[in-house]
Order: structure tokens, then C-alpha cells, then sequence
């Protein structure tokens, strides 16, 4: 088995299509084709048209991250492809190709959870880093803080109770009229407004690391229909920065909190929320503040690519944990089964 192999990822979740090669933690090529501009006519992931596009993309993004990377399909050692959560029909897509992929050349098949893969997102943005670190998982599936104990084994030492992050997000952008995906039209809206309507603490639990969105999103959709039912004004950019305020600064001070508490010296952080401009400039002063180290991966892999993929791969591949050519996709996986 070898110490830096050549892997490929793919990725095919939800609405992109990405494939990446890596040497070790090395990257050397990170391809995507996107269906998004579609989905937004519709307002959200159609399932069919998301598994449609990923038929027709998946073998020309895999041919250009080869040809990219400057290496043959031969040399590669190894597939890692995402297996769960998301769209079961794109998630078969992906997933049937790898199948074939390797078994052609006849090298290991690693089915990769999603989840672990936004956590491995770290790992390529900082290639001497190991664990014990805190990460901070903002998704639009998932939300927590974790505690890396080693590369295999996470511990969560606190989550949301209900809507994730990125969930209330795009929920919010709807009632202030913004289109899909609301992530980042809310956070350039927020950025002309200031944090002055009222929003409900969102701490629940003994432990002090739980929290939760829906109290948060009602309030944003309580007060926009308050005032326009009363005929009053009110700012779409206020309450913007308003929730977004709210919604990111505890994650970044529980984050804190998480990593005094547990010792580690290391701050990362993973998922398409940890692309939001805010959410990254408060982290990195609060780390610098608090004498934190932190590595955070660049926009592009926070949100669903392939490169995390692999290097998830890796990880899986060094402690020679591969897949059989009966793996089969799971639409849904439990936060605690993806540790």
C-alpha cells in the first residue's frame, strides 16, 4: 500500500458533478459541471433533472480532472466516490461509474460518506495537519461542533436540534424574495444592512454546545409578515444581517468555547456554510484572539466538490478500509453513523 497514492473522487450528491485527483494530500486537478442555474428556475434540486445532468456530465468531468491532473486512468490506485447522504438517483450516478471505473482497472473501490468528506476538506488546505482539532461543520444538512480525536473518530460535542444552518439559510432567503440558493444572496444582501431587529437566543441543553434554527427562522418570518400585515416599513438587508448575525456568531463562539474546553490547539472548519464571508472573518479573528491555529479550507471546497472526496479517500485508503462492488447508496445517514 502506498504512503501518498493516487486517488480519484468523485462527488455527485446533489446538483454538481465533480471529479478531482490527488497524490497524497496533494491536489492535482479539481473539475465541476453544475446544474445549478437550472435548479434555480425552479426554485430548489429537482431530483430527475439533477440525476439527468450528472448521466450526461459525469464522464467528461472524470476525463478533464485526468487529463488536468496530467496522469492515466491506469495509474491511478485507487476511486473514492460519495456513497450518502443526498439525491439517491444522483448519489447512483456517481457511484455506478466509480463501480465500473475501478473495477475496469481493477483497484479499490472507497465509498465516502459526505459528511466526512466536508471534514476532510482541512486536510488539503493544510497538508501537516493532524489530529486532535476542533472542526466546525456548517452544511445544509448538518450542523456541529466536533472533536477530532484521531482521522477515523470524531466525537460531537454539540449540534442543532432541528433546521441545519444552511437549511434555515435558504428558508429565510424565500421569505425575503431572494432565488435558490439562498446562502449567498442572503449573505451580499446582509451586507447592507446592520443587525438591529430583535432575534431569539438560539442556546437549548444542559451541555451548552446544542442549538437551534427554527426559533430563529420564525422570528425573521414573524417579523417580515408583522410589518407588512401593519403596512409598516422594514429593511430586507436588516433583517438579513439581523439572522445572519445571529445564526453564524454562535456557532464561532461555541466553536471557541469547544476547543478551550478540549485543549486542542487546531480550528477547522467544513461545509458550504464555511464559505459564507462572515462566518469566516469572525472565526478567524476569534481564533486569533483565543491563540488558535486555524485551517480553513478555500471557499470552492467547502461547498460539495470532489477534492474533498478524495481526500477523505485517503484517509479511508491508509487505514485500508475499501468498498465492495455491492455498496449501495443511502440517501440519508445519521450524523453519529458518519463518525
Amino acid at each position: 500500500m502506498k504512503q501518498n497514492p493516487l486517488i480519484l473522487g468523485i462527488e455527485s450528491s446533489c446538483d454538481e458533478t465533480a471529479a478531482a485527483v490527488i497524490r497524497g494530500r496533494e491536489l492535482l486537478s479539481d473539475e465541476i459541471a453544475s446544474s445549478a442555474a437550472t435548479q434555480a428556475k425552479y426554485g430548489g434540486v429537482v431530483p430527475e433533472i439533477a440525476s439527468r445532468a450528472h448521466a450526461e456530465a459525469v464522464d467528461e468531468v472524470v476525463a478533464r480532472a485526468l487529463q488536468s491532473a496530467n496522469v492515466q486512468k491506469e495509474e491511478l490506485d485507487a476511486v473514492a466516490v460519495t456513497y450518502g447522504a443526498g439525491l439517491l438517483g444522483a448519489l447512483l450516478v456517481g457511484l455506478s461509474f466509480a463501480k465500473g471505473f475501478a473495477y475496469g482497472l481493477n483497484i479499490p473501490l472507497i465509498g465516502v460518506d459526505h459528511i466526512r468528506g466536508h471534514l476532510a476538506a482541512a486536510y488539503l488546505e493544510d497538508i501537516t495537519l493532524e489530529p486532535p482539532f476542533i472542526t466546525l461543520l456548517a452544511s445544509g444538512g448538518h450542523t456541529a461542533i466536533l472533536y477530532a480525536e484521531r482521522a477515523d473518530k470524531f466525537r460531537v460535542l454539540g449540534g442543532t436540534l432541528d433546521d441545519a444552518a444552511g437549511e434555515a439559510f435558504d428558508k429565510v432567503a424565500r421569505v425575503l424574495g431572494l432565488p435558490y440558493p439562498g446562502g449567498p444572496h442572503v449573505e451580499a444582501l446582509a451586507r447592507e444592512g446592520c443587525p438591529v431587529v430583535p432575534m431569539p437566543k438560539m442556546l437549548k441543553g444542559m451541555g451548552g454546545y446544542d442549538f437551534s434554527y427554527s426559533g430563529l427562522k420564525t422570528a425573521v418570518i414573524n417579523y417580515v409578515h408583522t410589518r407588512e400585515q401593519k403596512g409598516e416599513p422594514w429593511s430586507r438587508a436588516d433583517a438579513a444581517a439581523s439572522f445572519q448575525s445571529a445564526a453564524l456568531d454562535i456557532l464561532v463562539q461555541k466553536t471557541i468555547e469547544g476547543a478551550h474546553e478540549t485543549g486542542a490547539k487546531v480550528v477547522t472548519a467544513g461545509g458550504g456554510v464555511a464559505a459564507n464571508g462572515y462566518l469566516r472573518e469572525k472565526l478567524t479573528k476569534a481564533c486569533e484572539e483565543a491563540g488558535l491555529k486555524l485551517v480553513l479550507p478555500v471557499k470552492k471546497h467547502c461547498t460539495d466538490n470532489a477534492a474533498m472526496i478524495a481526500s477523505e479517500g485517503l484517509v479511508q485508503y491508509r487505514l485500508g478500509h475499501f468498498s465492495p462492488m455491492s455498496l449501495n447508496a443511502e440517501a440519508s445517514i445519521p450524523l453519529r453513523h458518519s463518525l
